[in-house]
C-alpha cells in the first residue's frame, strides 16, 4: 500500500506543477507549566479533597456521561486564575467546540494563560477560528505537524499533501485538559458534539476521567515536551499573506459571543455522583486516590525518520495484559491487533485467563476499513480462546434488554472509549486503540492506575451496560462464526453477520486486499 501510495503522490505532483510547504524558520517560544499556582481555588480545592493519607497518591474521579464531561471542562475552564493547557486530536466547529473556545476566551481575558494544541488532520477551515483565538492576549494555539495545505476541505487537504505522506500519516492522537496545574481530564473523548451526546444522529460511548496530585504534574509534563517539540507551528505562522489578526479576533469574538454553555442534562452521572461543577462549587471533589503511572509517547513518533517500532503506550499496554492472571476486560472502538498485542493475548490466555474484548460492530463503527482489518482477525482470536463481544445497534439493543429503549441518550450509538481492566486491580484508561496506527503512527497518552475500586466501576459500566448490549461471537461446530444476541430473554443465533451488506462485504474484502494494515 504505500508503493501505491507514494505513486498516487508522485502522480498528484506532477499534475500539480508544484506543491505547497509549510514556513520555514519558526519561531517557538519555549514555554512550561506554571508551578506557581498553590494559591489558585482548583489547587486549594484539590488539596482539601487529598485526606493527608493520601498526598502521596494521586485522585482520580470517572467521567462516565458525556453532558457532564463537557460541564467538567467548561467549570473548570470557567475556576482557571493562572493558567489552562489543552491538547487534542479534534476541536471542532460545533456548538461543543465553540462553548469551550468562548471559555477559554474568558479565560484569557481574566489573566490566564491558555495554550491550545491541537493536531492538524481535522482542522480543516479552522485557521480563521483559531487563529482569531491565538491573537488575543494571554492566548498561544499552535498544530501538531500541520499539513502544508491550509485553504481547502478535508479530502482535498489530504490529496495535495500525498507528496508528504510520510509526515502527514503521523498524527497526535491524544487528549488532555489541564486547570492551573492542579485537575487534568484525560480520556478517550475529543471536543465535538458527539463525544458529549449532543449529536442528533449518532454519538459516542467514551469515558474520561479526572485527576488530581502527582498525576497532574506528571501530566503537565508531557504537555510541554509536545509544547515545545519541532512538530509543532503557531498558527499565526500558518496564516496566509495579508493575514489580519484584529478581524480575525473581532470574527471570533462576534461567533464566541453567540454560543451560551448549557447546563449538564443529569444532575447525576451512572456511577450515581453529582456533577463537577456542583462539587466545586462545594469545595470538594469525591475522589478515589490510588497510585499511577502516567504514558505519554515522544513528541518524536510523529517524526517521519522514527523508529517503526510500538510506542511506550502500546508498550506497556501490551505489558499490563501480558502480566494477567485471572481477567482481562478490554473495550477498545478499533482492533486491529499489531503482533505486540497477539503476544500480550497469549501470555494472558497461557495463564487460562479470562479474556473479553468488546468493540464495535459493522452497524455501529464509523470506520468500515478498519472494522475489515478486523475481520480479519477474529476467527484467530476466537481460536486462541479470547470471548469477542460487538456493539449493536440501537434497536438490537433495546431488544436484548426488552426495553423501550437503550440505556442513555436516544442517540448513542459508537463505542469510542479505550479501556483495560486487568484482574480487577488494574485499569488503564487514555487514547489508544487496539490497532496498528496507535502502536507505531500515532502518539498516544494514557493512565495505568492501580485501583481496584476504579477498576471495579470500570469493569461494572463495561458488564452492566456494554456487553448485554453487544453480540456475543462464537466458533459453531462447523468453524463458523456465529454471532449471539438476546430477545425477550430467549438466545437469538445469527449465522452471517448480522447489518452486513453485500456492497459492505465486497468493501471489506477489498480493504483487505489492498490496504496495509500498517495503516490502520
Amino acid at each position: 500500500m504505500t508503493n501505491r501510495l507514494s505513486m498516487l503522490a508522485l502522480v498528484v505532483m506532477l499534475g500539480l506543477g508544484g506543491c505547497a510547504g509549510l514556513p520555514s524558520g519558526v519561531q517557538r517560544a519555549p514555554s512550561q507549566a506554571r508551578h506557581d499556582v498553590a494559591d489558585t481555588s482548583l489547587a486549594q480545592i484539590a488539596a482539601q479533597s487529598t485526606p493527608e493519607a493520601q498526598q502521596a497518591l494521586s485522585g482520580f474521579r470517572l467521567l462516565p456521561d458525556g453532558a457532564q464531561a463537557l460541564e467538567a471542562r467548561i467549570a473548570l475552564a470557567q475556576r482557571a486564575a493562572k493558567s489552562l493547557d489543552l491538547q487534542y486530536y479534534q476541536l471542532a466547529h460545533d456548538r461543543s467546540g465553540w462553548q469551550l473556545l468562548r471559555a477559554l476566551r474568558d479565560a484569557a481575558a481574566r489573566g490566564v494563560r491558555v495554550r491550545l494544541l491541537v493536531d492538524d488532520l481535522y482542522a480543516a477551515g479552522q485557521d480563521a477560528m483559531l487563529a482569531g483565538l491565538a491573537a488575543l492576549p494571554n492566548v498561544e494555539v499552535r498544530m501538531f505537524n500541520p499539513l502544508p495545505v491550509r485553504d481547502a476541505g478535508f479530502a482535498t487537504r489530504i490529496v495535495l499533501s500525498l507528496h508528504q505522506f510520510a509526515r502527514i500519516n503521523r498524527r497526535m492522537h491524544n487528549k488532555l485538559f489541564v486547570a492551573d496545574n492542579r485537575i487534568a481530564i484525560t480520556g478517550g473523548r475529543n471536543i465535538a458534539d458527539e463525544y458529549f451526546g449532543r449529536a442528533d444522529a449518532v454519538n459516542f460511548i467514551d469515558l474520561d476521567t479526572l485527576a488530581t496530585g502527582p498525576a497532574v504534574a506528571e501530566l503537565s509534563a508531557a504537555f510541554d515536551g509536545y509544547w515545545n517539540s519541532e512538530h509543532v507551528y503557531p498558527i499565526a505562522a500558518l496564516q496566509a499573506a495579508g493575514f489580519d489578526p484584529a478581524a480575525a479576533t473581532q470574527a471570533f469574538s462576534s461567533a464566541a459571543d453567540a454560543v451560551v454553555f448549557d447546563p449538564a442534562l443529569a444532575t447525576t452521572d451512572a456511577l450515581g455522583r453529582s456533577g463537577v461543577a456542583q462539587q466545586l462549587a462545594e469545595g470538594r471533589l469525591a475522589l478515589l486516590f490510588a497510585p499511577a503511572q502516567v504514558l505519554a509517547d515522544a513528541p518524536a513518533k510523529a517524526d517521519e525518520r522514527g523508529p517503526g517500532a510500538d510506542g511506550a503506550v502500546a508498550h506497556r499496554h501490551a505489558e499490563l495484559v501480558s502480566t494477567a492472571r485471572e481477567e482481562v476486560l478490554i473495550a477498545s472502538p478499533y482492533v486491529v491487533p499489531a503482533a505486540s498485542s497477539v503476544t500480550a493475548i497469549k501470555a494472558a490466555l497461557l495463564n487460562k485467563v479470562h479474556y473479553k474484548l468488546i468493540t464495535n460492530s459493522i452497524s455501529t463503527t464509523d470506520e468500515p476499513l478498519v472494522h475489515a482489518g478486523y475481520a480479519k482477525h477474529r476467527m484467530a482470536l476466537l481460536k486462541m480462546g479470547v470471548k469477542l463481544y460487538e456493539l449493536m445497534p440501537l434497536a438490537q439493543r433495546a431488544a436484548a434488554r426488552d426495553d423501550a429503549a437503550p440505556r442513555g441518550s436516544a442517540s448513542v450509538g459508537r463505542l469510542h472509549a479505550k479501556l483495560a481492566v486487568v484482574d480487577r486491580r488494574f485499569l488503564f484508561i487514555g487514547s489508544m486503540n487496539l490497532d496498528h496506527r496507535s502502536a507505531r503512527s500515532n502518539t498516544e497518552a494514557g493512565l495505568v492506575i492501580d485501583s481496584p475500586a476504579l477498576a471495579a466501576e470500570v469493569a461494572g459500566l463495561l458488564q452492566r451496560d456494554r456487553l448485554p448490549e453487544s453480540y456475543r461471537l462464537r466458533l459453531a461446530d462447523d468453524g463458523r462464526i456465529e454471532w449471539i444476541s438476546q430477545h425477550a430473554g430467549a438466545e437469538v443465533v445469527h449465522r452471517d453477520e448480522p447489518h452486513l451488506t453485500v456492497a459492505q462485504s465486497l468493501k471489506q474484502w477489498l480493504g483487505q486486499q489492498l490496504v496495509d494494515e500498517e495503516l490502520l
